[in-house]
């Protein structure tokens, strides 16, 4: 039997894979059982921040499952207690930590905090919460009924939990608020709503017209979060203080993980939430490898010059192809270029691994990269030769 059979027979069918056996990876360059290579400009739906095989968090995480990997929430949790110390001082912000394993984990727990926010603050209890069309939050039932894409919400895992909508535009928020509404979640940057950067003079506006009604901003940062913007978080591009941050996807390099962190530091109290796996040695320990890293790689420059050359190869692309593309989206090393219709996305993204880079889709006709943040100019150079020899062959 051979591991696509095996996949076909024993897995759960949720995904269209593409059934390539990748043993190996180097930083942005994977390579498949069958010899190929490729420069992967998706670290893994960015998650693989610091690049694969990256040998400081693979020693990190060997060094603590040789001693302990895991005891549980009762216990202290050393790694945890100076992961959530780290995450609060990169944020610049007075905020406390809780520990999950996904991104979809992290924003159930902000939901949590804003439901129990909107009892606590307000004589009438207030539980809405507002997010926006091509959003994207979760697979979870309730994380699924705050995406803001009706193509997610399909009937047979209805009836969803209640007190959710969303809207076309940040200006079309402010009216759909009630005396039931507790606050908004968004991202900055929509990853799966086509790689779309929101405006920082309205995103601003609204963060003082919340903050003014007592009502609860919510960034849900688990794709933008952890330098993919260019800094930690993209809350500081964009000049706001939430009230609740959601990180996940490249904050342990691959490892799963999960975090909700909120200035309201008093919110919870024992047995309001809680987590087996969420916050354990080994996540954790890995988590702090990672940030140490990318911490060093902001300080020192490099994050914003591979930034700043990956844009430039971007930008060359979509002038040299008028023919496919309208332009370049999004910030830092969240990117993309938007295709003339859906059909040309689909052959791009199988162009490109044909010719041996690896490309995703966004929202209905984006070409999305997320490379690794430590992916080096080289690799940068290779991946978008390939991707320009793919682009040839479209012609």
């Amino acid at each position: 039997m051979t591991f696509e059979e095996m996949d076909k027979e024993y897995v759960l069918h949720t995904y269209n894979r593409n059934y390539i056996n990748f043993k190996r990876g180097e930083n942005a360059a994977l390579f498949s059982e069958d010899g190929k290579d490729f420069i992967d400009f998706t670290s893994g739906i960015g998650v693989v921040s610091v690049g694969h095989g990256n040998g400081r968090v693979a020693d990190a995480i060997y060094n603590q499952a040789q001693n302990i990997t895991h005891v549980s929430n009762l216990f202290l949790i050393e790694p945890q207690a100076k992961l959530a110390k780290k995450i609060v001082e990169l944020s610049g912000f007075d905020m406390a930590v809780f520990f999950g394993n996904s991104g979809a984990e992290a924003n159930e727990g902000a939901i949590k905090i804003a439901r129990k926010y909107g009892q606590n603050r307000f004589k009438n209890k207030r539980y809405k919460v507002l997010t926006l069309e091509y959003s994207f939050h979760g697979r979870t039932i309730t994380t699924l009924k705050a995406t803001g894409q009706e193509s997610f919400h399909q009937n047979a895992f209805s009836p969803y939990p209640e007190g959710f909508s969303y809207k076309n535009q940040i200006k079309d928020i402010y009216s759909a608020i009630d005396d039931e509404t507790i606050g908004v979640m968004l991202e900055l940057v929509q990853g799966e709503g086509g790689v779309q950067a929101f405006d920082k003079k309205e995103i601003k506006e609204l963060a003082a017209f919340l903050q003014k009604n007592d009502l609860l901003l919510i960034i849900d940062e688990v794709q933008t979060g952890v330098f993919r913007s260019g800094e930690f978080l993209a809350c500081k591009l964009y000049d706001i203080e939430p009230d609740i941050i959601t990180l996940a996807k490249g904050l342990a390099g691959g490892v799963p993980i999960g975090a909700v962190m909120t200035k309201h530091k008093d919110i919870f109290t024992y047995g309001d939430h809680g987590s087996t796996f969420g916050g354990n040695f080994l996540s954790t320990r890995a988590g702090l490898e990672v940030l140490d890293i990318l911490e060093n790689y902001h300080k020192d420059g490099s994050l914003k010059k591979g930034i700043d050359y990956f844009d430039d190869k971007l930008q060359q692309s979509a002038k040299k192809h008028p023919d496919l593309f309208l332009g370049k989206t999004g910030l830092g090393l969240m990117r993309g270029l938007q295709c003339k219709d859906s059909g040309t996305l689909s052959k791009i993204i199988k162009a490109a691994f044909d010719n041996g880079v690896l490309v995703l889709k966004a929202g209905r006709n984006t070409v999305r990269f997320l490379p690794p943040l430590t992916i080096s100019k080289d690799e940068i150079n290779e991946g978008f030769a390939r991707f320009e020899k793919a682009l040839d062959t479209l012609k």
